[in-house]
């Protein structure tokens, strides 16, 4: 079954660069200089921040839902970077060079299958899932830390 990863939109949090140190920690966000390469993932344009970049790190709620599995965690983003757009099939870079956890949802955003995978295997594994019966979308976290990194659909 085909697949589509989407990355966040940047305009959620294009305005919080603007706002001072102080601002940010009120908000339970820090500003950061990027230390090392790879190791700072962006969720808006799906790829790793450069040595030197300044990221906003921040919690996000990626399952806003009622459900028992509504989430958020700490994630990544950079300033002026265009949302990324994989074409359908297609995973990038970021993805592919680490451990993936997949949690597959329902339409009633309940988790009905899990798997940890090296993501070279995305592929693969993210056509399996949404063949599930009842799987209507996917969201894929960087294993290790746990974080959320994108979401997956049918393509």
């Amino acid at each position: 079954m085909p697949f589509q990863i989407h990355a966040i939109s940047p305009t959620l949090f294009a305005p919080l660069f603007a706002l001072s140190d102080t601002e940010l920690a009120s908000r339970k966000a820090r500003r950061m200089t990027v230390t090392e390469h790879p190791g700072t993932p962006c969720r808006v344009s799906l790829a790793d921040a450069q040595i030197g970049e300044t990221v906003l790190l921040l919690n996000h709620w990626h399952l806003p839902s009622q459900s028992p599995y509504a989430a958020s965690h700490a994630i990544f983003v950079r300033q002026g970077v265009q949302q990324a757009r994989p074409t359908p099939g297609e995973v990038p870079e970021v993805l592919l060079s680490r451990l993936i956890s997949l949690r597959v949802f329902d339409d009633s955003d309940m988790m009905i299958h899990a798997d940890a995978v090296e993501g070279t295997a995305l592929p693969e594994a993210l056509t399996e899932a949404l063949g599930l019966p009842g799987a209507e979308y996917i969201h894929l976290h960087y294993a290790k830390p746990g974080c959320f990194a994108a979401s997956v659909t049918r393509a």
